[in-house]
């Protein structure tokens, strides 16, 4: 297991190579570089050569790519052009909240996806596995940006509103913000309970509107793993010893059934830093995705190329997660 784990973490290394390479080619062959804000076609050649200097843009590319990969192999991301901060700093302010905010998606997506394709299998054909298949493709087919701006629109907005005119001051609490990671006036001047209901508070919308599109997809895969599952002989053979089939689903097929959604959960997180990009810019959220908008509509490279680089090793990591929880899970498979 533990030679699997550092092969797999050896593979990455390459991998990080060709995302890096492939980030840093897309934005030399994009129009422009970021000292265009600064320079003009009235600016003296010699005060426009000075700008793209200080940004080190008037190096040939070739140059520029070679003193990139140096700096990341010493995990050393420049400074950011448009902030004027290390790049590491940037980062270290904008991870924290995509994290957080990736956890509750997964709280989300994988519990209620699981429990509604198991429900929809023990209840294959009736009208709970009807409902259900109809529920799952309507959010699968939901885009997660529309679907986060109806959740500002009638949770925030409207249902928000009826609290605050209809229901006593101390119940205000149940109308949820429709933006920010917390509330910007008053986060500091509270308690630490007060900061934990405020920040879950603001958790809520943004991790439903990313969950809920995941969790319906999770719900076909489970559906139909968990169909395939209760129709094997061990399954028959615990029903036939006289077990509740309570126990026999949950003790004996879901365990098994689980498998491909394990695959599934290290997939998932590319989907999660996909939709972070639009979810976090409609709910204003300051994390990866919203960071990773800015850096590219400000054509700042050294935080364009960090921020791929950090995402695609998260990606990895869950992968690795994902593969030691299938062997976890089936004992009959030897990782070498």
């Amino acid at each position: 297991m533990i030679s699997y784990a550092a092969r797999k973490l050896a593979y990455a290394v390459p991998l990080l190579w060709g995302v890096v390479t492939l980030i840093f080619l897309l934005i030399e062959l994009s129009p422009g570089t970021y000292a265009d804000k600064y320079v003009d076609e009235n600016m003296p050649p010699e005060v426009a050569q000075m700008v793209r200097a200080k940004y080190q843009l008037d190096a040939p590319g070739w140059i520029r790519y070679l003193a990139l990969m140096r700096n990341l192999a010493l995990l050393d991301f420049g400074i950011s052009m448009d902030q004027e901060r290390p790049v590491f700093a940037v980062i270290s302010d904008a991870l924290p909240h995509t994290l957080l905010l990736s956890a509750v998606t997964l709280l989300v997506l994988y519990p209620a996806g699981i429990a509604l394709g198991t429900v929809q299998a023990v209840r294959q054909n009736g009208p709970i596995d009807t409902a259900g298949s109809v529920v799952a493709l309507f959010l699968y087919s939901m885009p997660s940006f529309w679907l986060a701006m109806m959740l500002q629109l009638l949770v925030s907005y409207s249902l928000g509103g009826a609290i605050e005119r209809h229901l006593p001051a101390w119940l205000h609490w149940l109308a949820l913000p429709s933006s920010d990671p917390y509330d910007a006036v008053g986060y500091d001047a509270m308690g630490p309970g007060a900061r934990l209901v405020d920040r879950v508070r603001h958790l809520v919308l943004p991790g439903v509107a990313m969950g809920l599109a995941g969790a319906a997809g999770t719900a076909r895969y489970m559906r139909s793993s968990m169909l395939e599952v209760i129709r094997q002989d061990y399954v028959r053979t615990a029903r036939a010893k006289g077990l509740r089939e309570g126990a026999v689903i949950v003790h004996h097929a879901l365990r098994n059934a689980l498998l491909p959604i394990l695959t599934l959960f290290g997939l998932s997180l590319p989907f999660l830093f996909s939709g972070a990009v639009l979810v976090e810019t409609i709910f204003a959220w300051p994390g990866m995705g919203r960071l990773i908008v800015t850096a590219i509509l400000t054509q700042d490279t050294p935080l364009i190329v960090a921020c791929f680089f950090v995402s695609t090793l998260l990606v990895v990591l869950g992968s690795l997660v994902a593969d030691l929880a299938y062997a976890w899970a089936d004992p009959r498979i030897r990782l070498a």
